[in-house]
């Protein structure tokens, strides 16, 4: 037998060994009840988190188990202040969810995601973290990756930045040195420190920049004149420099900026894409304001129909939700997904950074695995 076609048929093996032994779990499981769980997991941060919204030290996200026939999946969802949600509200609302999650079907998970949604409105956190979950059971049930299950390529998968929130200049210098692995760094601004937390910077690194304002400046002269300056710093783009509510100010600053205006806080479903496309160059995409992966994907796919470049983000969460955009991520032009970076005590192990760029694990689901003790 030659050497190819041995690798083929032990390759071959190997499946059948592992479809067989999945086939097992799920026969094993098979007369269990399925299950639904959630828990408020707390999220030590590296350094204190500052931008134009907020400063702390930890950050609550939701974490849920949904379980069925031999197989679990895990999901996060992290709650965002500025949409007025809570770790437990979200908690609250998944528990209340949980008697039409386990009654559905998770193979017509466009059904079942509808009736479950239909109890958690304005609860996008929770929509996300159950809607993660059912995708990371989807995948372990088939033995194949999420990216696989959406016809990606997870060669494709673009350089992430490394954020720096808003500190002294002293931090965020020592802050920027300890990013010194990625190519590409996002820097928080939308303060009267702006300034000299950009010149901070530099005084570290000459790499690219992006930055994001947080809805910080609150007119259109002052954010020109203050794009107009970060352009002549190296920076690339500049996400949501006005209140979300002031759409045609920004499509005045359109017109003028010299580097791409992106919409983050002004962007929450597809169908606000339409109505944006005038004002903006590009939008942010993040899985704790769509409500999960699916409606992540359709506001991709509305974003270049409008002709809008997509930029890939995330809140400061676990490796469980990064991973889960990680596993989109081969459908946009940039990425953002350093929220599991921030934190000093990931519970799992998913996506990893190498150079820079995203490397998506190739085990089924999401590909988690639990982080060992002092790891």
């Amino acid at each position: 037998m030659k050497r190819r076609d041995w690798m083929a048929a032990a390759t071959a093996a190997a499946g059948a060994l592992a479809a067989g032994r999945r086939a097992e779990a799920r026969a094993a499981g098979a007369g269990a009840s399925p299950s639904l769980e959630s828990e408020v997991v707390r999220l030590q941060l590296r350094h204190t988190w500052t931008t134009t919204m907020s400063s702390s030290a930890y950050r609550d996200t939701l974490h849920v188990r949904y379980t069925k026939d031999g197989a679990t999946g895990i999901g996060e969802g992290a709650p965002i202040v500025r949409y007025h949600e809570n770790a437990l509200d979200a908690q609250k609302a998944v528990d209340a969810a949980r008697e039409v999650v386990l009654a559905g079907d998770p193979w017509r998970l466009e059904t079942l995601e509808a009736e479950a949604f239909r109890r958690l409105e304005s609860q996008f956190a929770a929509r996300a973290a159950l809607d993660i979950a059912l995708h990371d059971w989807l995948g372990k049930s088939l033995g194949v990756p999420v990216y696989r299950l959406l016809g990606l390529d997870p060669a494709a998968a673009p350089i992430t930045t490394f954020s720096i929130g808003i500190d002294t200049p002293e931090i965020t210098r020592q802050k920027t040195r300890e990013a010194a692995e990625f190519p590409v760094l996002k820097v928080k601004v939308g303060l009267d420190s702006d300034e000299t937390t950009i010149e901070a910077v530099r005084s570290v690194t000459g790499k690219p920049l992006r930055v994001d304002a947080n809805e910080g400046w609150h007119d259109k002269e002052t954010a020109i004149r203050k794009i107009e300056w970060l352009a002549g710093k190296g920076v690339e783009l500049i996400e949501q420099p006005l209140p979300a509510a002031l759409v045609e100010e920004t499509a005045w600053i359109k017109q003028r900026s010299p580097i791409p205006v992106f919409a983050d806080e002004a962007c929450l479903r597809a169908s606000a894409i339409p109505g944006l496309a005038h004002a903006y160059h590009g939008v942010n995409v993040k899985l704790d304001k769509t409500g999960g992966i699916r409606e992540a994907v359709r506001m991709i796919h509305t974003a270049r129909a409008c002709g809008l470049k997509v930029m890939l983000g995330c809140m400061i969460s676990s490796s469980v939700s990064t991973t889960a955009a990680a596993q989109i991520s081969p459908l946009v032009d940039y990425a953002d997904l350093d929220g599991h970076l921030l934190i000093a005590n990931d519970p799992w192990q998913g996506v990893s950074v190498v150079d820079g760029r995203l490397v998506l694990p190739d085990r089924p689901g999401l590909g988690l695995l639990p982080r060992r003790a002092g790891a």
